[in-house]
């Protein structure tokens, strides 16, 4: 049986290189707000890809 991921995964923008910006209340690394950072989880594929969008980086490819 083949397993595969759904066709709406998008990956986290999260680089590992965790470090707040309070005034900002973002990411230094990824540069996502907490907001974002803390709804990830929860949000819809659409919501995910907006993000990516406000970064301004392309999503990347699955490994």
């Amino acid at each position: 049986m083949e397993t595969s991921e759904p066709q709406d995964y998008v990956p986290s923008p999260c680089i590992r290189r965790c470090d707040l910006d309070r005034k900002r209340q973002s990411c230094l690394g990824c540069k996502r707000l907490l907001e974002e950072i803390m709804r990830w989880g929860v949000m819809t594929p659409d919501e995910r890809r907006a993000v990516w969008a406000r970064l301004g980086r392309p999503i990347p490819d699955r490994p």
